[in-house]
């Protein structure tokens, strides 16, 4: 019964938290708290950052996190990790339940920066290495990896997007990332794309590898996407005012681009994607 309750649920994301970058995080002027992916009987939360936890039990409606399938880490930074833990022992009810499913990169697991405590890992049912351009599934939900990123600020951090099938469309998250040949191509796919946004303008600074507002619309303008959704803000976006970057790219680009916020849900199905090939742009 519970599980035709939650097959007949509409498809939809819920962003927890839509801040990012240390700033910002540091002094919550945007929560934290990851995305919330919902797709018929399965939930999942994606970059669990710092107060996951909180906005869950926050939530309107609540999202209880011992009813959550699994959790997705696309890289090892505190800012998408942080709740980690907290969560896996949450959804196996301290491991008295031997269920759920993590995945992350092998980074996040294996070495100095490894950042899930080992003795939690035999609560779950699995823990998945995640590699690039890859398949899995969590039951009637299945997603795909992304290309590697460019990511990190003293070094690479092995970081991935992810591409979910859900409500009949590709939903991506390009996450943290430097502007790179082949980005758009990786995502050319994406009917719905949210992007990480951590800064308003360029820069020149090597050291700084997120994208700019300026990244992201040139990536826009190649990917053509049904809608856009901006988050993961740094402190230039906030100070720029996202909804109002997100409005004047909508007029430049002349496709829906939104500014998500704290608590935001977007229902998948609701969205209105052209049949395939009308109004998309080639990624080269």
């Amino acid at each position: 019964m519970l599980r035709s309750i939650l097959m007949s649920m509409p498809a939809s994301l819920k962003f927890l938290g839509t801040g990012g970058a240390r700033f910002v995080v540091a002094r919550q002027l945007r929560a934290s708290g990851g995305t919330i992916i919902r797709a018929g009987d399965v939930t999942l939360v994606m970059d669990p950052g710092p107060g996951t936890l909180v906005r869950c039990a926050r939530s309107r409606p609540p999202v209880d996190a011992a009813s959550l399938d699994g959790v997705v880490l696309t890289h090892a930074h505190i800012d998408h990790s942080c709740d980690v833990n907290v969560l896996v022992d949450a959804l196996t009810d301290g491991g008295l339940r031997h269920r759920g499913l993590l995945f992350a990169p092998r980074e996040c697991l294996e070495g100095e920066n490894a950042v899930v405590l080992r003795y939690l890992r035999p609560f779950l049912e699995d823990v998945v290495v995640l590699k690039p351009e890859t398949t899995y599934r969590v039951r009637d939900l299945e997603f795909r990896t992304s290309l590697p990123h460019w990511h990190g600020v003293d070094r690479e951090v092995e970081t991935y997007g992810v591409k979910f099938r859900m409500g009949g469309r590709t939903v991506s998250f390009m996450v943290d990332t430097a502007y790179f040949d082949g980005l758009a191509a990786g995502y050319a796919d994406s009917d719905v794309l949210v992007m990480n946004v951590v800064r308003h303008l360029a820069t020149s600074n090597p050291g700084v590898r997120h994208l700019s507002s300026v990244d992201a619309e040139a990536l826009l303008e190649q990917i053509r996407p049904s809608q856009a959704v901006l988050t993961h803000f740094g402190m230039t976006m906030l100070k720029a005012k996202p909804w109002v970057v997100a409005e004047q790219m909508t007029a430049r680009l002349g496709l829906p681009v939104v500014a998500a916020t704290d608590g935001m849900t977007l229902e998948i199905e609701k969205m209105v994607v052209p049949p395939l090939g009308a109004g998309r742009g080639g990624a080269g």
